[in-house]
């Protein structure tokens, strides 16, 4: 990779507040250059925020993986996350049930580390 678009991605986010979160967008974008799955990520690219604070945007469903997306009534769910006791919920807008797949774990547990580095940040 150029050092120019290296440099260039780093300045990206020079304009984030809190620079651990910063950090942690930059080091993703890096590694999803040497493979690193973006479903992994517990920072967003598009909102500049940790993934916890967005993920109830509806950029993040993906109906083809099941991000956010409950199969059976083929709708988005909801996500909801409670800073206080680190509780991370998904239910699906239609049936009220949990998603139940892969998607779902993974983005459960995307969000609970996305909190732990954000409260780590703020101490």
């Amino acid at each position: 990779m150029s050092t120019l678009l290296t440099t260039a991605r780093h300045d990206a986010y020079a304009g984030v507040r809190d620079r651990k979160l910063a950090a942690v967008l930059t080091a993703e974008d890096d590694a999803e250059e040497t493979g690193f799955n973006p479903l992994e990520r517990i920072s967003c690219r598009i909102h500049r925020r940790w993934l916890h604070q967005c993920v109830h945007s509806q950029a993040h469903v993906i109906a083809v993986t099941g991000h956010r997306w409950c199969r059976d009534c083929q709708c988005p769910a909801s996500v909801s996350v409670d800073e206080l006791t680190g509780t991370v919920t998904v239910r699906c807008q239609r049936c009220l049930r949990t998603p139940d797949g892969p998607a779902t774990r993974q983005l459960v547990r995307c969000c609970r580390a996305s909190l732990a580095n954000a409260q780590d940040s703020r101490r």
